[in-house]
């Protein structure tokens, strides 16, 4: 086998499993990360940085079973949904247990990477970076895996008449850190995400009142189920995917009617036009008691400034505000690959090959996107499989990804597919259903998991698989199938 030189740019949750993927094919594996630690937006920074970063009290929204990697679980004693900096101990507990930090280099930030000159030929990319004493270096690699993550630029909707002249203070999510300066304020926070409902969950309990503004409700759904189990845990089976066979109507209506027991989403002022699986969820168990002692109050779409106040679209005026958070979600971008005209990104829409691949380098497909993605689950066992299937065909010599023609083809349908379920909006850009998704990247490598076979073959772990939840250690179970 020919050995691979091959360089991950970043060391966070997809850039960890991508190096580590790397080093089982034998490759030759560098890591460029930019800051002084590996974590990317798991590291809590408590300044104001470019870099992506949660807020201090952040917790995960996935369970620590459903977010590991396949041959790293977390330790029984950690929290089902860990805090940030439980999270990035085992981030770096992964990084420390095979090995990876010898092949990571810290404060070494990459600044462009462009096809060689002989790419045609080889495939092979030019790396332009900069080392920690400001010196820029050149390096030649067989391939390359952008783990850059889609956290890190805020997105700023288009200015509400008066905003300018808002004598208050608004800041993005982004650069909300902690509740220390909001004691005794009022304060509006702009988005009803996973981002905004922990922005004014937290100010509730300190602020003197917060108004949580969305333009069109969402569905809540709660973190714990049925007896205090993670959601993931029951929902990410393969036998509730069999639910999704129904009709989508009939579904949406099953799923919206038992969200309605636990929280009347119209009483509570949330409840949105669109169906259930018409838009990325927001996880929440904390809200509905918010709102319903009054801390947070819902409000609908801003109107306009106004000095201090804020009217919003139903007429009502809040006549002074101290504070707006704009929780409005986040932009992505690839600039560092030959400057942003090999993966053109507009409104957050990206023509990529299983949100991985562009179709321009196909030739060879020595490049590729790492935790492009928003799934219905947690983000790392997707990026572990992403990395997978690049490295299966990086050392296949291409013969693992299909044509171009098939690749453009996939990608429409994507499009059409997602145009069809969803809502038109910059969030459902790179969204994915979890199991299908792991599924088709499995079936890329051949790996799928064998229900049929292991239901005949080892009957208690085939229903395991069937009706136990698909977290990363099937995806292990798939390596070795």
């Amino acid at each position: 086998m020919v050995n691979k030189k091959v360089a991950v740019i970043g060391s966070g949750a997809s850039g960890l499993p991508s190096i580590r993927h790397g080093l089982l094919y034998g490759a030759d594996v560098t890591c460029f990360e930019a800051s002084d630690d590996v974590g990317g937006l798991w590291r809590y920074k408590s300044h104001e940085t470019n870099e992506s970063s949660v807020m201090k009290t952040t917790v995960i929204n996935t369970s620590k079973e459903m977010t590991s990697y396949s041959d790293f679980p977390p330790k029984e004693n950690l929290a089902n949904f860990m805090h940030n900096t439980e999270m990035l101990n085992y981030l770096k507990g992964y990084a420390e247990h095979h090995g990876l930090m010898k092949h990571i280099k810290l404060r070494h930030k990459v600044l462009n990477v462009e096809r060689s000159k002989n790419y045609d030929n080889d495939g092979t990319w030019k790396i332009t970076y900069e080392t920690p004493e400001g010196k820029t270096q050149e390096e030649i690699f067989d391939g390359v895996l952008v783990c850059s993550g889609h956290h890190a630029i805020p997105h700023w909707p288009t200015p509400f008449p008066g905003q300018d002249k808002f004598k208050g203070r608004i800041v993005h999510s982004h650069s909300y850190k902690d509740h220390k300066g909001y004691e005794d304020k009022v304060v509006v926070v702009v988005g009803v995400g996973n981002s905004g409902i922990d922005v004014a969950v937290e100010q509730s309990r300190i602020a003197k009142q917060v108004y949580l503004v969305t333009r069109r409700g969402t569905w809540l759904m709660p973190k714990l189920e049925t007896r205090g189990l993670p959601f993931d845990v029951l929902m990410n089976t393969r036998f509730f995917s069999l639910y999704k066979l129904l009709p989508q109507g009939l579904l949406n209506s099953i799923i919206e009617y038992r969200i309605n027991q636990r929280v009347d989403h119209d009483l509570y002022g949330i409840k949105p036009s669109h169906r259930v699986f018409s838009a990325h969820p927001s996880l929440n168990d904390e809200l509905p008691n918010r709102i319903a002692n009054g801390t947070v109050r819902i409000k609908p779409n801003i109107k306009k400034f106004d000095g201090y106040a804020l009217h919003f679209e139903d007429g009502t005026i809040v006549p002074h505000v101290d504070e707006v958070v704009m929780s409005t979600g986040f932009s992505f971008e690839f600039d560092l690959v030959e400057h942003g005209k090999l993966v053109p990104v507009t409104e957050n829409e990206v023509d990529l090959f299983k949100y991985m691949f562009p179709v321009a380098t196909s030739d060879h497909n020595s490049l590729c996107i790492i935790g492009l993605i928003q799934p219905f689950g947690s983000i790392m066992p997707v990026s572990e499989q992403q990395a997978r299937v690049f490295f299966a065909n990086l050392f296949s010599g291409n013969k693992i990804i299909p044509t171009k023609a098939q690749l453009t083809a996939d990608i429409e349908n994507k499009k059409e597919e997602m145009a069809k379920q969803f809502v038109k909006s910059r969030r459902h850009t790179i969204q994915v259903d979890y199991i299908p998704y792991m599924d088709e990247l499995a079936q890329l490598i051949g790996c799928q998991v064998p229900i049929l076979k292991t239901l005949l073959t080892d009957p208690l772990l085939g229903l395991r698989l069937f009706f136990g939840p698909n977290a990363g250690y099937c995806n292990n179970f798939q390596a070795r199938a």
